[in-house]
Protein backbone atom coordinates (compact mmCIF):
# COMPACT_ATOMS: atom_id res chain seq x y z
CA UNK A 1 0.00 0.00 0.00
CA UNK A 2 2.82 2.42 0.87
CA UNK A 3 4.41 1.89 -2.54
CA UNK A 4 1.17 2.70 -4.38
CA UNK A 5 0.81 5.95 -2.42
CA UNK A 6 4.36 7.03 -3.24
CA UNK A 7 4.30 5.94 -6.88
CA UNK A 8 3.70 9.45 -8.26
CA UNK A 9 6.58 10.93 -6.30
CA UNK A 10 8.84 8.04 -7.29
CA UNK A 11 8.03 8.66 -10.95
CA UNK A 12 8.97 12.33 -10.50
CA UNK A 13 12.13 11.59 -8.52
CA UNK A 14 13.41 8.48 -10.29
CA UNK A 15 11.43 8.02 -13.50
CA UNK A 16 10.14 4.75 -12.07
CA UNK A 17 7.58 3.11 -14.36
CA UNK A 18 6.91 -0.63 -14.25
CA UNK A 19 6.38 -2.59 -17.47
CA UNK A 20 2.94 -4.30 -17.62
CA UNK A 21 3.02 -8.14 -17.51
CA UNK A 22 1.52 -8.48 -20.98
CA UNK A 23 4.23 -6.34 -22.52
CA UNK A 24 6.90 -8.22 -20.55
CA UNK A 25 5.68 -11.50 -22.04
CA UNK A 26 5.45 -10.06 -25.56
CA UNK A 27 9.04 -8.83 -25.35
CA UNK A 28 10.39 -12.08 -23.89
CA UNK A 29 8.59 -14.07 -26.59
CA UNK A 30 11.01 -12.43 -29.03
CA UNK A 31 13.87 -14.24 -27.27
CA UNK A 32 11.88 -17.28 -26.15
CA UNK A 33 14.66 -19.75 -26.95
CA UNK A 34 17.12 -17.93 -24.66
CA UNK A 35 14.52 -17.76 -21.88
CA UNK A 36 14.26 -21.55 -21.96
CA UNK A 37 18.00 -22.12 -21.54
CA UNK A 38 19.00 -22.59 -17.90
CA UNK A 39 22.43 -21.02 -18.39
CA UNK A 40 21.60 -18.07 -20.66
CA UNK A 41 22.41 -14.84 -18.82
CA UNK A 42 20.04 -11.89 -18.53
CA UNK A 43 20.82 -8.42 -17.15
CA UNK A 44 18.09 -5.89 -16.38
CA UNK A 45 19.85 -2.54 -15.71
CA UNK A 46 16.69 -0.97 -14.25
CA UNK A 47 15.12 -4.06 -12.72
CA UNK A 48 12.58 -2.46 -10.39
CA UNK A 49 10.97 -5.22 -8.35
CA UNK A 50 11.74 -7.83 -11.01
CA UNK A 51 8.97 -7.88 -13.61
CA UNK A 52 11.27 -9.06 -16.40
CA UNK A 53 13.61 -11.20 -14.31
CA UNK A 54 10.77 -13.06 -12.56
CA UNK A 55 9.18 -14.03 -15.87
CA UNK A 56 12.52 -15.12 -17.33
CA UNK A 57 13.06 -17.28 -14.25
CA UNK A 58 9.60 -18.85 -14.56
CA UNK A 59 10.39 -19.81 -18.16
CA UNK A 60 13.77 -21.24 -17.20
CA UNK A 61 12.12 -23.31 -14.45
CA UNK A 62 9.83 -24.90 -17.02
CA UNK A 63 13.01 -26.35 -18.54
CA UNK A 64 14.20 -27.39 -15.08
CA UNK A 65 10.87 -29.18 -14.59
CA UNK A 66 11.14 -31.03 -17.87
CA UNK A 67 14.65 -32.24 -17.15
CA UNK A 68 14.22 -33.20 -13.50
CA UNK A 69 10.56 -34.01 -12.93
CA UNK A 70 11.37 -36.91 -10.59
CA UNK A 71 14.73 -35.90 -9.12
CA UNK A 72 14.47 -33.27 -6.42
CA UNK A 73 18.21 -32.86 -5.87
CA UNK A 74 18.93 -32.22 -9.55
CA UNK A 75 15.87 -29.97 -9.77
CA UNK A 76 17.23 -27.82 -6.94
CA UNK A 77 20.68 -27.70 -8.52
CA UNK A 78 19.34 -26.61 -11.91
CA UNK A 79 16.95 -24.11 -10.31
CA UNK A 80 19.88 -22.51 -8.47
CA UNK A 81 21.80 -22.40 -11.76
CA UNK A 82 18.81 -20.72 -13.41
CA UNK A 83 18.65 -18.10 -10.65
CA UNK A 84 22.41 -17.55 -10.87
CA UNK A 85 22.08 -16.52 -14.53
CA UNK A 86 19.92 -13.47 -13.73
CA UNK A 87 21.34 -10.03 -12.92
CA UNK A 88 19.71 -6.76 -11.99
CA UNK A 89 20.55 -3.19 -11.01
CA UNK A 90 18.25 -0.60 -9.47
CA UNK A 91 18.70 2.71 -7.66
CA UNK A 92 16.14 2.04 -4.94
CA UNK A 93 16.78 -0.21 -1.94
CA UNK A 94 13.17 -1.36 -1.61
CA UNK A 95 13.11 -2.44 -5.25
CA UNK A 96 16.28 -4.47 -4.75
CA UNK A 97 14.86 -6.21 -1.67
CA UNK A 98 11.55 -6.86 -3.42
CA UNK A 99 13.27 -8.23 -6.54
CA UNK A 100 15.46 -10.63 -4.57
CA UNK A 101 12.48 -11.85 -2.53
CA UNK A 102 10.33 -12.19 -5.63
CA UNK A 103 12.86 -14.31 -7.50
CA UNK A 104 13.37 -16.57 -4.51
CA UNK A 105 9.60 -16.97 -4.20
CA UNK A 106 9.38 -17.93 -7.90
CA UNK A 107 11.81 -20.79 -7.20
CA UNK A 108 9.97 -21.79 -4.01
CA UNK A 109 6.59 -21.78 -5.75
CA UNK A 110 7.85 -23.87 -8.68
CA UNK A 111 9.46 -26.37 -6.30
CA UNK A 112 6.28 -26.65 -4.22
CA UNK A 113 4.21 -27.18 -7.37
CA UNK A 114 6.52 -29.96 -8.52
CA UNK A 115 7.35 -31.77 -5.27
CA UNK A 116 4.55 -30.65 -2.91
CA UNK A 117 7.09 -29.47 -0.34
CA UNK A 118 9.24 -26.46 0.40
CA UNK A 119 12.67 -25.91 -1.07
CA UNK A 120 15.27 -27.38 1.27
CA UNK A 121 16.76 -24.94 3.78
CA UNK A 122 20.23 -25.31 2.24
CA UNK A 123 18.95 -24.72 -1.28
CA UNK A 124 16.92 -21.68 -0.23
CA UNK A 125 19.96 -20.25 1.56
CA UNK A 126 22.21 -20.79 -1.47
CA UNK A 127 19.68 -19.24 -3.86
CA UNK A 128 19.14 -16.25 -1.57
CA UNK A 129 22.88 -15.71 -1.29
CA UNK A 130 23.38 -15.82 -5.07
CA UNK A 131 20.53 -13.36 -5.59
CA UNK A 132 22.06 -11.04 -2.98
CA UNK A 133 25.18 -10.84 -5.15
CA UNK A 134 23.42 -10.76 -8.55
CA UNK A 135 20.77 -8.11 -7.79
CA UNK A 136 22.65 -4.93 -6.92
CA UNK A 137 21.64 -1.48 -5.73
CA UNK A 138 23.40 1.09 -7.89
CA UNK A 139 23.40 3.22 -11.02
CA UNK A 140 23.73 1.29 -14.28
CA UNK A 141 24.88 4.46 -16.07
CA UNK A 142 27.75 5.32 -13.72
CA UNK A 143 28.63 1.62 -13.14
CA UNK A 144 28.75 2.30 -9.40
CA UNK A 145 26.81 1.16 -6.33
CA UNK A 146 25.00 3.54 -4.02
CA UNK A 147 28.10 3.31 -1.79
CA UNK A 148 30.14 4.69 -4.72
CA UNK A 149 31.97 1.45 -5.36
CA UNK A 150 32.28 -0.27 -8.74
CA UNK A 151 29.36 -2.60 -9.50
CA UNK A 152 30.71 -6.16 -9.52
CA UNK A 153 28.82 -9.18 -10.79
CA UNK A 154 29.74 -12.81 -10.13
CA UNK A 155 29.81 -15.40 -12.88
CA UNK A 156 28.64 -18.79 -11.60
CA UNK A 157 29.92 -21.65 -13.77
CA UNK A 158 28.91 -25.29 -13.16
CA UNK A 159 31.72 -27.84 -12.89
CA UNK A 160 31.33 -31.61 -12.69
CA UNK A 161 27.64 -31.59 -11.90
CA UNK A 162 27.44 -30.35 -8.32
CA UNK A 163 30.25 -27.76 -8.17
CA UNK A 164 30.08 -24.05 -8.92
CA UNK A 165 33.04 -21.86 -9.86
CA UNK A 166 32.65 -18.18 -9.02
CA UNK A 167 34.54 -15.37 -10.73
CA UNK A 168 33.72 -11.69 -10.15
CA UNK A 169 33.80 -9.11 -12.94
CA UNK A 170 33.50 -5.33 -12.89
CA UNK A 171 30.33 -4.33 -14.72
CA UNK A 172 31.93 -1.19 -16.07
CA UNK A 173 34.79 -3.14 -17.66
CA UNK A 174 32.34 -5.38 -19.48
CA UNK A 175 30.38 -2.43 -20.83
CA UNK A 176 33.50 -0.52 -21.83
CA UNK A 177 34.57 -3.55 -23.85
CA UNK A 178 31.19 -3.68 -25.57
CA UNK A 179 31.64 -0.09 -26.75
CA UNK A 180 35.28 -0.21 -27.84
CA UNK A 181 36.52 -3.73 -28.48
CA UNK A 182 36.40 -5.52 -31.80
CA UNK A 183 36.00 -9.01 -30.31
CA UNK A 184 32.63 -10.12 -28.94
CA UNK A 185 32.17 -11.18 -25.32
CA UNK A 186 30.35 -14.37 -26.34
CA UNK A 187 30.11 -16.49 -29.47
CA UNK A 188 28.30 -19.72 -30.24
CA UNK A 189 30.07 -19.94 -33.62
CA UNK A 190 33.58 -20.85 -32.49
CA UNK A 191 34.93 -17.36 -33.19
CA UNK A 192 37.56 -15.57 -31.11
CA UNK A 193 36.04 -13.75 -28.16
CA UNK A 194 37.13 -11.18 -25.62
CA UNK A 195 37.95 -12.78 -22.25
CA UNK A 196 37.55 -10.20 -19.46
CA UNK A 197 39.88 -10.23 -16.46
CA UNK A 198 38.13 -11.14 -13.19
CA UNK A 199 38.49 -8.86 -10.19
CA UNK A 200 37.91 -11.78 -7.83
CA UNK A 201 38.02 -15.55 -8.00
CA UNK A 202 36.90 -18.33 -5.68
CA UNK A 203 37.75 -22.03 -5.60
CA UNK A 204 35.02 -24.39 -6.84
CA UNK A 205 32.57 -25.52 -4.18
CA UNK A 206 29.32 -27.45 -3.90
CA UNK A 207 26.40 -25.37 -5.14
CA UNK A 208 24.77 -25.54 -1.70
CA UNK A 209 27.90 -24.18 -0.01
CA UNK A 210 28.44 -20.94 -1.94
CA UNK A 211 27.70 -18.69 1.07
CA UNK A 212 30.32 -20.53 3.14
CA UNK A 213 32.86 -20.31 0.30
CA UNK A 214 32.72 -16.50 0.36
CA UNK A 215 33.04 -16.39 4.15
CA UNK A 216 36.03 -18.74 4.01
CA UNK A 217 37.62 -16.78 1.15
CA UNK A 218 37.35 -13.49 3.08
CA UNK A 219 38.94 -14.95 6.20
CA UNK A 220 42.57 -13.85 6.82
Amino acid sequence: MVRSVTNRQRIIDHGEVFTPPGLVNDMLDLVAHECERIDSRFLEPACGDGNFLAEVLRRKLVTVDKRNAHNREKWQRDAILAASSLYGIDLLADNIAACRDRLLEVVNAAHAARFKTQLSEEAARAAAFILSRNIVQGDALSFRTTNDRPIVFPEWSPINGSLLKRRDFAYGHLLEHAHHASLPLFSDLGKDVFVPTPVGEFPPCHYLKVPDAEASHDRP
